[in-house]
């Protein structure tokens, strides 16, 4: 990577410096790191190996987890190591590599979560239709352009991370390298760089928000037509996906669409954001969701089985 400065590395100050904090810090993201990857893993392999989950919102489901689990790995397990070490290096490469990762599979969550969202539209709103809108070539379409517009989107990240500037300090008040405490280092003016910053990831995730909220108040309010079991399911579901829309873009939008400054929730916000939502995602879609929970049963009875077989 082109490098326009004399900063070969950055110390990232992680989320305490006390030492006794850091080995909790360790413990406990840990924990959460492990079950962000069970849980997802549970989920994406119900979803490979049964054959009634074969729906279009089973199939983003599967992408979700996917992602979610790459998402938590593109910070968590440097925040856990860094946690025993002494000094909390990063590379210039490696940072610019980690702003990439975190774009790419923070985008492509944003763009799974719409893709959601749109397959609940028009299962609800257009119930006749709905086999051929959703089937399983224009779901792997929407899929592959989700691919593509996150790569571009993180590419645009990494571009204009480039174009900074580092002649000062090099500590990075995060446990990550991302583009605001980056902009806060800079010693060039970023007024235009924050400028696209925001209209590049802050109207990604507020459009994108705005987009599902208008979405799922016009599923709801479609849902008068509905029969009282099928609206009962139907809510069910909205519900499930309207929790994890919140959760995720809450933190989102208010990290992006402000100016490099720095308040005292950053850190935590940043946590939940990119650790928290990740780890409660599977949880979520799993404890309200009879369907994945019966099929998951199923299978591990079978597995059970198959083993006291042999």
């Amino acid at each position: 990577m082109k490098q326009n400065n004399s900063v070969t590395e950055f110390i990232l100050l992680g989320l305490t410096q006390d030492h006794k904090k850091q080995k909790m810090v360790f413990a406990i993201f840990f924990i959460f790191y492990l079950g962000t990857v069970l849980g997802n893993l549970l989920i994406i392999v119900t979803n490979k190996f049964s054959q009634t989950l074969g729906s279009p919102m089973y199939f983003f489901l599967f992408y979700l987890s996917l992602v979610d689990t790459c998402f938590s790995t593109s910070t968590a397990p440097r925040l856990i190591v860094d946690a025993l070490s002494a000094k909390k290096i990063i590379s210039y490469n490696e940072c610019m590599t980690q702003i990439f990762a975190l774009h790419l599979f923070g985008a492509m969550e944003i763009f799974v979560l719409v893709l959601m969202a749109v397959d609940r539209y028009a299962a609800i709103c257009k119930p006749l239709h709905y086999p051929i809108i959703m089937n399983r070539q224009v779901c792997i379409i929407l899929i592959v352009l989700a691919w593509i517009g996150s790569f571009i989107h993180s590419i645009a990240q990494i571009i204009l991370a480039l174009r900074l500037l580092f002649c000062g300090s090099n500590l990075i008040d995060r446990y990550c390298c991302d583009m605001q405490p980056l902009l806060k280092l800079a010693c060039i003016d970023i007024y235009v760089i924050n400028l696209l910053v925001v209209s590049n990831s802050g109207a990604l995730c507020t459009s994108s928000f705005v987009i599902l909220m208008i979405s799922y108040i016009v599923i709801l309010h479609s849902l008068r037509n509905h029969s009282a079991e099928g609206r009962k399911k139907a809510l069910s579901t909205c519900t499930t996906h309207i929790i994890v829309v919140v959760l995720f873009f809450g933190p989102c939008i208010f990290i992006y669409t402000r100016p490099p400054s720095t308040f005292s929730m950053d850190k935590m916000v940043a946590v939940f954001y990119t650790i928290g939502t990740p780890l409660v995602n599977p949880l979520i879609y799993t404890l309200r969701n009879a369907e994945v929970k019966n099929v998951m049963r199923k299978l591990w009875h079978v597995k059970i089985t198959s083993d006291s077989k042999k």
